[in-house]
């Protein structure tokens, strides 16, 4: 890998203007913030980016934005979340005009769900595409990939260098903790777990938390990794306050108006996606102070 991915790694929201288009200088605005309060790396494109509505020509230009910005300051992961391995190898390949660093790639999430070897043949097919790093976004509920698939994935494609776990049963995650080869790349989306997912090794995260609140789920990885657990413990118990708010069928929108209280332009949900509710909004604005409070970037600016 170019750069060593690790860490608080938000999964950035995409901005779209009232007609559904791409607000690029919100996009930019977004890609700054997160790296203002101290991110290890940005990924785009994942379901908090809404990348299931993006076609190719704009998850390049998001690519090329993104890579722009980041202006090598940390590492820059494109997500692919498409149906087909033609489609996937296509979005692959058009990643690497730019500053990418890796790809995050779903199992296919339409109903039909590919047997395991299918499934093998999809990751195979995509890593003799391309050269970057594949980083497998285990999301899909009825296409959960088993650890023991998993594992044979990241020992037998070379460029398969890690999951993404985000299936709620923290069991799964600890047996891949134990069981991955030694040089992968174990990555939590257990949001309301990220602090137990931290203690047992993870190699960071990719999730919703870090892209509505960057700065405590900064202060999160930091009081463990110095191994101050009591400090891990109550900001666990307030990120987990915040993420029940959030949590929703519109989980995106509701990450969008928390950067908007934060100060940020995030724009709009693409429909059919409801913006958040009135209902939503009130319990977001209630919790979202208490996560605010280890954004120490934000302090040092007030």
């Amino acid at each position: 890998m170019s750069k060593k991915i690790y860490g608080i790694i938000p999964p950035i929201v995409t901005p779209f203007d009232q007609n559904g288009a791409i607000d690029e200088a919100a996009l930019r605005e977004n890609v700054n913030f997160v790296i203002s309060r101290g991110v290890h790396g940005i990924c785009f494109g994942g379901s908090t980016g809404e990348g299931h509505t993006l076609n190719s020509d704009e998850l390049e230009r998001i690519a090329e934005i993104c890579a722009e910005t980041a202006a090598g300051r940390v590492p820059v992961i494109a997500g692919i979340i498409t149906n087909s391995t033609r489609d996937a190898a296509a979005k692959a390949r058009r990643m690497t005009k730019y500053a990418v660093d890796a790809l995050q790639i779903t199992p296919v999430h339409y109903l039909f769900r590919p047997d395991e070897n299918a499934t093998f043949n999809h990751f195979k097919a995509l890593g003799d595409t391309t050269d970057l790093p594949i980083i497998i976004y285990n999301v899909v509920p009825w296409n959960y990939i088993a650890p023991a698939q998993l594992v044979r994935m990241m020992n037998e494609i070379p460029n398969v260098k890690g999951v993404k776990q985000s299936a709620g049963d923290l069991k799964l995650f600890a047996d891949l903790m134990i069981t991955a080869p030694k040089d992968a790349l174990i990555f939590s989306a257990v949001d309301a777990l990220l602090y137990p997912s931290f203690a047992l090794g993870s190699h960071g995260t990719i999730a919703a938390n870090p892209a509505a609140a960057p700065g405590a789920c900064i202060a999160l990885w930091d009081a463990v990794q110095a191994g101050d657990h009591k400090l891990a413990q109550q900001i666990h118990v307030d990120l987990l306050k915040f993420w029940n708010t959030i949590s929703a069928d519109n989980l995106p929108a509701n990450v969008k108006f928390c950067l908007a209280q934060q100060g940020v332009r995030s724009g709009l949900p693409r429909a059919p996606m409801p913006a958040t509710s009135a209902a939503q909004a009130e319990r977001i604005k209630a919790a979202l102070p208490g996560v605010l409070q280890y954004d120490k970037a934000a302090m040092q600016v007030a």
